[in-house]
């Protein structure tokens, strides 16, 4: 290790593993990228039956924030989750909250299997993609 000017110069090879610790679940998130490239979305607005899901997830103690939910079946059929939110707040620790309860909602009143993970793709009031999740072990 090198220091300049008085700060520990880590060499890039011993540094890349500390930069992928920092990414969220990553000792569980896998890149399939290939599987799932694209915004599941190109819109602000929700579909109706993104709207009515997401009203029974609010009406649930869901975050009032969500104004569309649609679930979809994504690659190998593990759940692709479309989240569609007015929070502006793009940060890992409201997001951490939002999937906890959003998934936890899906399990427990619509009975959604997440046994083998799931995609999640949250777009914010402006349309552009907030978080993108691969939940898939």
């Amino acid at each position: 290790m090198r220091r300049i000017a008085g700060l520990a110069v880590i060499p890039f090879a011993a540094a890349l593993p500390l930069l992928a610790g920092c990414t969220p679940a990553a000792d569980t998130a896998r890149d399939h990228s290939a599987e799932f490239p694209q915004p599941t979305a190109t819109t602000t607005v929700a579909p109706d039956s993104a709207v009515r899901l997401a009203d029974h997830y609010r009406e649930a103690s869901g975050n009032k924030h969500v104004y569309g939910i649609q679930r979809s079946d994504g690659p190998a059929d593990v759940p692709l989750l479309t989240v569609w939110t007015h929070s502006k707040d793009d940060d890992a620790g409201p997001f951490d909250r939002l999937k906890v309860s959003l998934t936890d909602y899906l399990k427990r009143e619509k009975g959604v299997d997440l046994s083998e993970g799931y995609l999640m793709d949250v777009f914010g009031p402006d349309g552009r993609l907030q978080h993108r999740l691969d939940a898939r072990p």
